[in-house]
């Protein structure tokens, strides 16, 4: 059975290959480096609280405390 390399592109064998789901070494180290070097990133939203955030917080939590 053939596979795309996850890193390349390149197919390469299932079976008997010891670097799978990679084509090769190479391909096994490039990923790992990225992995180390923070390449790899899920997607996130911002997480930055404003004033008015704040501000929509405590009157919140005001009129849940009368």
């Amino acid at each position: 059975m053939l596979v795309k390399c996850p890193h390349c592109g390149r197919e390469a064998e299932w079976q008997g290959n010891e670097f799978r789901p990679f084509c090769s070494e190479r391909c096994k180290i490039m990923d790992l480096g990225a992995w180390a070097d923070e390449g790899y990133r899920l997607p996130t939203q911002s997480s930055e609280v404003t004033e008015a955030d704040l501000a929509e917080i405590e009157r919140s939590l005001e009129e849940r405390n009368k």
